[in-house]
């Protein structure tokens, strides 16, 4: 009797030992297969760089950060051509040009909020990071009673926290997808042929306010563009403001 109870006890010890290992194994496995599937479902944060749209429409953007020699002849050449675009202000660029941030949105532009310091975003805090937007956005409201939507952040610098940042205190993040490289002064028709052959659909441009040769190709662009049928427009008419999601390329789709 004895034996069998001793029999039965191990039996019984054994079943339990191999209970445990399954309830583990499972566990383990179902922690493993939701570590994966966090994993597989991160999605990248991403500014906006261009527009889904089956309209032939695209935007201008001018960063301004140093210099101002070229800002009045700009906005003289798009009241030429009943043009709006958008410009993306600097806070040291806004203290030292205020009468031009005035002129910029007097004339129909978007005034868009660079930074206040041209740091690279992705090295500050939250806390750093939002003072470089409200510092400025507060600058620009003072002079033009209307809050700044549009932020570009400085070098094109971002991730997740800046993105987060920017919607947190009422941005848009704006890149762009296609680059003049009007800073490297290569001259007019390097610039002219690089966006002409690179824009579509939905484009969001990048020039400089202060680039050398921006008086002499803006006009051939401008004409270029609007001889293929495009319309430009500030990017705040470009983008869609709700109910859209962004591909893995940046660009923004509206959802049906």
């Amino acid at each position: 009797m004895k034996k069998v109870y001793s029999k039965n006890h191990m039996s019984l010890r054994i079943m339990i030992v191999i209970f445990v290992i399954m309830i583990s194994i499972i566990y383990t496995s179902i922690k493993t297969d939701k570590n994966i599937a966090e994993v597989f479902s991160y999605k990248k944060e991403l500014p906006i760089y261009s527009v889904g749209t089956d309209e032939k429409k695209l935007a201008f953007s001018f960063d301004a950060a140093w210099g101002d020699e070229y800002t009045l002849g700009i906005l003289e050449i798009l009241d030429k051509y009943n043009i709006k675009s958008s410009f993306f202000l600097v806070g040291f660029w806004v203290d030292k040009y205020p009468e031009h941030v005035k002129e910029i949105y007097s004339r129909g532009h978007d005034v868009g909020n660079h930074s206040t310091n041209h740091p690279y975003m992705t090295k500050l805090s939250d806390e750093e990071m939002a003072k470089e937007l409200n510092v400025t956005g507060d600058k620009i409201k003072e002079i033009i009673k209307e809050k700044p939507i549009l932020f570009r952040p400085p070098f094109g610098d971002y991730n997740d926290r800046v993105i987060d940042v920017c919607r947190d205190n009422g941005y848009y993040a704006i890149q762009w997808d296609v680059d003049s490289l009007d800073w490297k002064e290569l001259g007019v028709q390097p610039v002219v042929d690089r966006v002409t052959r690179n824009v579509t659909n939905g484009s969001i441009v990048l020039f400089h306010n202060n680039a050398k040769y921006i008086l002499e190709y803006l006009p051939i662009i401008i004409e270029r563009l609007q001889s293929e049928g495009y319309e430009i427009v500030p990017v705040s008419q470009l983008i869609y403001k709700d109910n859209y999601h962004m591909d893995n390329t940046g660009r923004q789709i509206q959802n049906n």
